[in-house]
């Protein structure tokens, strides 16, 4: 658009618009005088009166006035009490069949992006489960005008808005969090201030195994330690007897980092356990677990499905952080070897096929980014089936190309970002494999995130 002929739209300005499609980041999307504007809360095929409050050069940002004509696939119930401000139902508003289409396209689009239209994109997996899923709650606390509150930072930034219930989340975590902000108040206990680096309570941390319902209580401090610990230990764990450890984090940087390095346990355990695809996983404060045990399960059955072992293979899982997905196919290899750069997460690994009874696991701690790294793991032996489950910027081109190197027959490939992995699989069909069907998962129903698994074939 020439500079001359921008349109302006003034801020506190209304239009009517109709919004004809709803992104990722959940914001609807419309057209004013040819200009983009992105409405957060509104969906596809509604007609919304929009207030304008942002304006640039190539788009417009507006809020919901008034809904004139609600769409087709707007939900018909609150979904959260959380305030909107919190950002991270992102699909809150909509119907879930809609949801799991638009996650869908956003696969589909990402593949035809970089050239790749051929692609054949599953519908997306799903538990049916879109409440209450999450086994960790981590809350941020602020001191407010009448005491501390807790809640959730604002999209994009480090604006607490408070809210102590969170629909993905057992309701239990709110009166826990209720509980500890109560207890504060009462013993002279502040939060901590970002702007000032003063202030003790940090975060309100939970873990919660769903087997067992065993709940870690893990509070983030500003320092070594909290005034009356053991009485708090006392009072939260009769209150909530599903509490079965009250651990301390001691965190007094001035990072937006959550945790600090040390941890020092107050009452009880410092760890709870979970079982994930049959097998037990003792879970820490640091650990690395899954948030969406039953969505993990779903994912990793798939995974499983695409490696297609049949006993006699020998499985390398790379990026393979406490062994979660090697181990759960560990029994239909002959062996499985990891490989992770973080030395703690190989120690957990290790832990947690001992703890299993796996005998045909092993872990490296290393970067495995070329041939001899692979090769010297395997015991100079060539992989038969690799699996990949690598952080959200996908890949190296590098590593592709070591594979196809190496000549390893099948790649199984668990992505939790679509455009990275659309990237990727292009560098993979360059160095000769072959694209299976792409799977999208709903691990985190209603948030704007989807995974997928798919797996390559070395042609």
């Amino acid at each position: 658009m020439d500079k001359k002929e921008r349109v302006l739209l003034p801020k506190g300005s209304e239009y009517t618009v109709e919004i004809t499609e709803i992104n990722n980041l959940g914001c609807g999307v419309g057209h004013v005088q040819g200009k983009v504007l992105f409405v957060r809360g509104a969906v596809t095929g509604d007609v919304v009166r929009v207030g304008i409050i942002k304006d640039t050069a190539t788009y417009a940002v507006g809020r919901v006035v008034r809904i004139e004509k609600a769409s087709d696939i707007r939900a018909l119930e609150t979904f959260c009490q959380a305030p909107d401000a919190c950002g991270g139902c992102v699909y809150r508003y909509v119907t879930y069949a809609h949801e799991l289409e638009s996650k869908r396209a956003y696969v589909q689009n990402a593949f035809r992006k970089v050239g790749l239209d051929d692609v054949v994109v599953k519908d997306v997996r799903t538990t049916g489960v879109t409440c209450g899923y999450r086994n960790k709650g981590q809350y941020p606390v602020k001191q407010g005008k009448s005491g501390m509150e807790a809640g959730f930072f604002a999209s994009k930034t480090h604006n607490l808005v408070k809210a102590d219930k969170c629909a993905l989340q057992p309701a239990i975590f709110g009166e826990i969090v209720a509980f500890v902000c109560a207890f504060c108040d009462a013993k002279g206990i502040k939060a901590y201030d970002e702007s000032t680096g003063k202030g003790l309570l940090r975060h309100i941390y939970l873990r919660e195994s769903k087997d067992s319902a065993q709940i870690m209580l893990c509070l983030v401090l500003n320092g070594k330690g909290m005034p009356a610990e053991r009485e708090f230990a006392a009072k939260v764990t009769a209150q909530f007897p599903q509490i079965v450890g009250v651990v301390l984090n001691f965190n007094e940087k001035n990072t937006n980092v959550v945790l600090g390095k040390e941890y020092r346990t107050v009452w009880g355990k410092s760890y709870i356990e979970d079982e994930l695809c049959g097998l037990t996983f003792k879970i820490s404060p640091g650990s690395f677990y899954q948030v969406n045990r039953e969505g993990a399960e779903l994912l990793y059955g798939l995974a499983r499905q695409k490696a297609n072992l049949s006993g006699g293979e020998v499985l390398i899982d790379l990026y393979c952080g406490t062994g979660t997905i090697g181990l759960s196919m560990a029994k239909d290899a002959k062996a499985l070897v990891g490989i992770e750069i973080v030395p703690e997460a190989v120690e957990c690994a290790r832990e947690n096929a001992a703890r299993n009874g796996i005998g045909n696991a092993s872990f490296i701690c290393d970067d495995a980014g070329d041939a001899q790294v692979i090769l010297s793991a395997c015991g100079g032996t060539r992989p038969d089936v690799a699996v990949i489950d690598p952080p959200r910027k996908g890949s190296t081109e590098g590593l592709v190309k070591c594979f196809a190197e190496l000549g390893i027959p099948r790649v199984v490939y668990v992505s939790c970002d679509p455009d990275t992995l659309a990237r990727d699989c292009k560098w993979f069909r360059e160095n000769g494999y072959e694209i299976g069907e792409v799977t999208p998962v709903d691990m985190f129903p209603r948030t704007g995130h989807v995974e997928s698994v798919v797996c390559l074939t070395k042609m």
